[in-house]
């Protein structure tokens, strides 16, 4: 069993954690307080290919294996997860528009999304329906050769930058069950009848923006339905979802280490009585279980991109780590800011920015408790085990 990186995803490792390093760490704390948006570090990226991580090469992506796609998220978040979250939706409408998109949508879409030039982001979420997704109102009537949207979606990263915006509609309200109803249009920017209506304020993940969208008529060309074919909007959506999640454990394993790794210095540095507080066994008993359940965390995310790189389906893999470096980020934030004591309540101390970007990643791409559940059937159901 090996549980070691290639030399080739070493490298890339490297290259990420050196660009972080020289551009994200530096800024994080200033731009993230000021709700900056990190403007110079999205051309980088660009520069680097990092848009086009779930584009085949065929259409100028890098094309790149799981356990690599995690490693981007995983370091980005050490500097700034809200940068990592700029990549984040994006890489999930890329890796829906490769993996359904009709030729015609691939060629129009893929090769300038790969560059940055297009970005785009997920419009799944309404004010009224967030898990339950079946329980969207937007709907679509197709009008002549256009569906003609009305509706609002909610919590929408990118959505001022999205072109396209897939967005998961209902073109068949009636329909039993209500899946079999339900589509995603590729949305572009300037389309009459859709608008941003504002930026939601936010407890952390600052710096992209979270937005409401609201489809007053819309009018969207029949040819951006994702795929062709009506009714496949659900099974879409869902089938991205593994690669979502593996994206946003990987965040809450950069966060939880950034966590700890502020913590352990602290602790170093900080003395009382007469000694570093790093001395005393309740500080060391708290580092301790950070580093176990931090490397157990980075297991679980390895293991589960792993195994989508081997194809394989990989709901209860990707759940588990999802649900474990989910809750260890939070967990994790919350110790180290103990360890920091009153330092930690402080905006000039890391942890503080810490604290409040980790609960956002135990909601985001499913609850903790949702997700227990998805790990739950995947084990009833016999198509999966553990050992």
């Amino acid at each position: 069993m090996d549980f070691e990186l290639s030399d080739e995803q070493r490298l890339f490792r490297d290259t990420i954690r050196d660009f972080v390093a020289k551009e994200v760490t530096p800024v994080a704390q200033e731009w993230e307080r000021t709700n900056r948006y990190p403007t110079e570090i999205v051309e980088t990226m660009k520069k680097l290919g990092l848009f086009g991580m779930t584009v085949p090469e065929e259409y100028g992506g890098l094309g790149l294996d799981m356990v690599s796609f995690a490693l981007v998220f995983e370091e980005i978040s050490k500097g700034w997860m809200g940068v990592a979250g700029i990549l984040g939706s994006h890489s999930l409408s890329c890796w829906l528009i490769a993996r359904h998109g009709t030729e015609d949508q691939k060629a129009r879409y893929l090769p300038q999304l790969a560059t940055g030039e297009r970005r785009s982001g997920l419009a799944l979420t309404e004010p009224g329906a967030g898990t339950d997704l079946q329980g969207i109102g937007t709907r679509a009537v197709l009008k002549g050769d256009h569906y003609v949207v009305t509706g609002s979606k909610t919590w929408i990263t990118n959505a001022r930058y999205a072109d396209p915006l897939p967005v998961l509609v209902k073109t068949d309200p009636d329909a039993s069950p209500a899946h079999r109803g339900m589509s995603v249009l590729l949305v572009e920017q300037g389309t009459p009848g859709f608008t941003v209506s504002r930026d939601l304020p936010k407890l952390g993940y600052k710096g992209p923006e979270s937005c409401e969208v609201v489809f007053d008529g819309a009018k969207v060309p029949k040819a951006n339905l994702l795929g062709g074919v009506e009714g496949r909007g659900m099974q879409q959506v869902l089938s991205g979802l593994e690669t979502g999640r593996i994206n946003v454990a990987s965040r809450s394993l950069g966060v939880a280490q950034a966590a700890y790794d502020a913590a352990l210095k602290y602790a170093r540095e900080r003395h009382a009585f007469g000694q570093p507080i790093a001395e005393f066994q309740a500080i060391q008993l708290k580092l301790a279980d950070l580093a176990t359940n931090i490397q157990a965390a980075r297991l679980l995310v390895y293991w589960a991109a792993s195994c989508a790189d081997r194809g394989e389906r990989v709901d209860m893999q990707a759940g588990m780590a999802k649900l474990f470096a989910s809750e260890t980020a939070a967990t994790a934030a919350l110790e180290a800011m103990r360890i920091h004591g009153g330092h930690g309540f402080s905006q000039e101390f890391t942890v503080e920015r810490l604290y409040r970007d980790a609960p956002l990643l135990v909601i985001g791409e499913g609850t903790s408790d949702v997700i227990r559940t998805v790990i739950a059937r995947s084990l009833v159901s016999g198509k999966e085990r553990v050992g």
